[in-house]
């Protein structure tokens, strides 16, 4: 993090929250912030961070806001003479899709918890109890995806559906699902794309311990994942240990909006209590662990023979230099004290290099500026102001973009761009996959289904997207996939069922029957070799 003491630095290339800084440095009073995720640059407290000079500081040449490129013949080939192996897929996430949450042996999660409990805290007060049912109807989805002409599907495996406890005896039902998943997607000619834990972590470790508050979280997730590495990795060759640990330790412990809804009483009243100055540098600290925990395993055990990969989806801001350095920024240190955690000399020697590939989640941007240099430090401390940043969707009153339904996300193509070519400068270049990238638009139950399907926003947000991804491979980043989010309508966290991701769409009222927007057409015209 930055250090606000002396404003007269100019910006520089760098994210000042995810980068090993000198504690003098600063970023620039204005700059522009990439916000990757499900909220996300690697996503604004939700993916990842880019900073970009535009106020009376220099702006870095390759960031103008001004630049805009065109590719007049992108589609699949042009990936593919520069990527022979580039891979293009689809993603979700288990409690998003699944369904049949009390069924077949499967314990609750979090989520579960969090969403009957306080439905006030969902926008329709939803769940994901049925979400689109994708348990029952695995074959039928995964025949979309092959139709679209996507190779790879990636999903997320539910925690307590395999051992419903957390800990302890596996359920036999749900090993048999996702065999059968998994199954399925190679016998249509694709591959099964893992992540091991994306946010629905079991109840039962929740009210155990705390959950990832306590370190004994990271025993219990090395036993998770061995029985995931024994039982699925003779087919599975990509695997991520965790989707962006930043919207748990943010979301969830913060600003409490996501399960387990945990923040300070000052910052919101309504949350289950918390402390938003202590428990997300706690929770974010196990995670890393819990990472740490997964690929030494991996790699000790069941790499050489498996011969598959693994990685993580991170949003920047802080959490790729503990896996380059082994440590937290100096900056971060400094300003946040004795309330952040530190790691052992072992912990930080496995922490170096503990990624095959890094996911990237990008959906949006932001502008940024930082605190006056007369700012007062907050009392009491909070993760949400020890950054000492501003961030806006707009300068001088221009957005930063077109928006689209959720408040946060605003269409900026360039910044995928640029935060591939920032990983690509600052991380020495490591494999990287575009793990999520979409957009939304409002779920109107009054619109005429055939009306529903035509969604021309999100055909020109792939296009542009994918255009500037093309870019980056071009300038030598070693991008080696892309996943669109979502190939369905889904259950969309605390957004609950307003909003649609999907490149398909499901109609929630009519048994969740599936049909293709204009935007998957798009897709498959894209794909469609030459």
């Amino acid at each position: 993090m930055a250090d606000t003491t002396n404003t007269r630095y100019k910006c520089t290339s760098r994210l000042y929250i995810n980068s090993m800084q000198e504690e003098h440095q600063k970023p620039s009073p204005l700059v522009r912030l990439g916000y990757v995720n499900a909220i996300t640059l690697f996503a604004l407290m939700c993916g990842a961070s880019l900073w970009l000079c535009i106020g009376k500081y220099q702006i870095l040449h390759w960031e103008k806001p001004s630049l805009r490129i065109d590719c007049p013949n992108l589609n699949r080939t042009n990936f593919d003479s520069l990527v022979p192996d580039f891979i293009f897929g689809a993603a979700t996430s288990s409690y998003q899709v699944e369904g049949a949450a009390n069924e077949d042996g499967r314990g609750p999660s979090i989520w579960d918890s969090f969403t009957h409990n306080h439905p006030e805290k969902i926008a329709d007060q939803s769940n994901g109890d049925v979400a689109i049912d994708e348990y029952h109807r695995y074959k039928e989805d995964v025949e979309i995806i092959k139709n679209m002409s996507m190779e790879v599907y990636r999903f997320s495996i539910s925690w307590s559906r395999v051992i419903p406890n957390g800990t302890g005896q596996p359920n036999p039902k749900g090993i048999e699902y996702y065999n059968n998943l998994i199954n399925e997607i190679l016998k249509k000619g694709m591959k099964p794309y893992v992540t091991l834990f994306h946010w629905d972590l079991p109840q039962a470790l929740q009210e155990k311990y705390g959950g990832f508050l306590s370190p004994l979280i990271v025993d219990d997730y090395r036993a998770y994942v061995e029985l995931c590495y024994k039982e699925f990795g003779d087919r599975v060759l990509y695997w991520v240990t965790a989707n962006e640990p930043y919207t748990v330790s943010n979301h969830g412990y913060a600003i409490g909006v996501h399960a387990p809804g945990r923040c300070s009483y000052w910052y919101d009243q309504t949350c289950l209590g918390g402390n938003s100055g202590i428990e997300p540098y706690l929770v974010t600290h196990h995670q890393l662990l819990a990472h740490v925990a997964a690929v030494k395993l991996y790699r000790d055990k069941y790499q050489a023979f498996q011969k598959g990969v693994i990685g993580i989806t991170v949003n920047t801001y802080w959490f790729m230099d503990p896996l380059i350095s082994g440590d937290y920024p100096h900056s971060m240190r400094s300003l946040v004290g004795k309330r952040l955690p530190k790691f052992t000399d072992e912990e930080s020697k496995l922490l170096k290099g503990s990624y095959d590939f890094i996911g990237i989640n990008y959906y949006s941007a932001r502008y940024a500026s930082a605190y006056p240099a007369d700012y007062k430090i907050p009392t009491p401390p909070s993760y949400l102001t020890d950054a000492y940043v501003n961030v806006t969707t707009e300068f001088n009153g221009v957005p930063i973009g077109p928006k689209a339904a959720s408040d946060w996300l605003y269409i900026y193509p360039k910044g995928l761009y640029d935060v591939i070519l920032y990983t690509k400068e600052k991380y020495n270049n490591p494999i990287m996959y575009i793990t999520e990238n979409g957009v939304d638009e409002f779920n109107n139950n009054k619109v005429p289904l055939q009306i529903a399907l035509k969604d021309p926003d999100r055909s020109y947000y792939y296009y542009h997207h994918l255009c500037y991804l093309q870019a980056a491979i071009k300038e030598g980043a070693n991008v080696q996939g892309y996943f669109a989010w979502s190939f369905l309508d889904n259950f969309e966290w605390n957004s609950g069922y307003t909003v649609r991701f999907g490149i398909n769409y499901v109609d929630y009222a009519n048994g969740l029957k599936r049909y293709p927007k204009d935007s998957m057409q798009w897709f498959q015209s894209f794909l469609k070799r030459s």
